[in-house]
């Protein structure tokens, strides 16, 4: 299938895209890689009159390090922050993270700002900037501010993005001291959405006690979850005693309602979830300790 007639627009700067998304109002998208909106384009699950470009901004594209944060740009590809030396040094769970989005053509096309704002709840890179504390800047005709991404995601593809707003960049800290992090995922197929996936982060102090831990769950709800309770029962505990089915079973035991389908009921996911936390969490503390 062919999506409806619309019309095509190529803005120059970030100011003139939010400007013309502000006057075109509800019948016009942002398209950056097209990776998630074309097929609904094509398959007529969404229709607009107006796709406004961002293809053009080279403001939205780059990768660097500024001061204590990783910056990238929205309009970055996937391939581009895999590639990246800095990501790999200063970021490694989104370098992780990014080998199991889909595949080689949709990393060479898709971008990391088009995979946040799009939010799906199986997604990969949501899951990362939960757990990495990432902040995000948006650009609307009134200026600029920053989402913390656990403020970004509230629900089933949505975010705290307002109607006329874009998504500019992403802000990742980067980790000081004895830090591990680590990303796991069950899909059906290779470059498949995650039936149940999981990413953490931590951080041991000198005796090898839990000094930070963050733990986020994909595939198993409307939207990406930090697993909060869990996160502070670990903090201030040794490393060496923490069973990793014990942060597995916990992590998912905070979850209300978990998705039951065609691919698995929500039993089923609930086991392949905990299994997901427990192996992150088992390789990111062995990470932690070999610093």
């Amino acid at each position: 299938m062919k999506p409806s007639a619309f019309e095509y627009h190529a803005p120059e700067t970030a100011e003139e895209a939010v400007a013309l998304l502000a006057e075109l109002g509800d019948e016009a998208k942002f398209i950056a890689g097209g990776q998630s909106l074309m097929p609904m384009l094509n398959l007529r699950l969404a229709v607009f009159e107006h796709l406004i470009d961002l293809r053009r901004l080279d403001e939205l594209r780059g990768i660097e390090l500024r001061g204590d944060s990783v910056w990238i740009g929205a309009g970055t590809t996937h391939a581009a922050v895999g590639r990246s030396e800095t990501v790999r040094r200063h970021a490694p769970l989104l370098a992780r993270a990014t080998p199991l989005i889909g595949h080689f053509q949709i990393r060479n096309r898709g971008t990391i700002g088009g995979a946040i704002a799009h939010a799906d709840a199986a997604a990969e890179y949501p899951a990362v900037a939960l757990t990495l504390d990432a902040e995000l800047e948006a650009l609307s005709p009134r200026g600029r501010r920053t989402i913390p991404a656990a403020e970004f995601f509230t629900g089933m593809w949505s975010t705290a993005l307002d109607e006329d707003e874009l998504l500019t960049s992403i802000s990742v800290p980067v980790c000081q001291g004895r830090c591990g992090y680590a990303i796991e995922e069950f899909a059906r197929r290779s470059g498949d959405f995650a039936m149940a996936g999981a990413t953490v982060a931590v951080r041991l102090d000198a005796d090898s006690k839990v000094d930070r831990a963050r733990i986020a769950l994909f595939g198993l709800g409307p939207s990406p979850v930090r697993a909060t309770e869990t996160e502070t029962d670990l903090v201030g505990r040794s490393a060496d005693e923490i069973a990793a089915e014990e942060v597995g079973g916990s992590a998912l035991s905070t979850l209300e309602s978990i998705p039951s389908d065609i691919h698995g009921s929500a039993e089923y996911r609930r086991r392949v979830g905990a299994a997901m936390v427990a192996r992150a969490w088992q390789r990111a503390v062995q990470e932690a300790s070999n610093d």
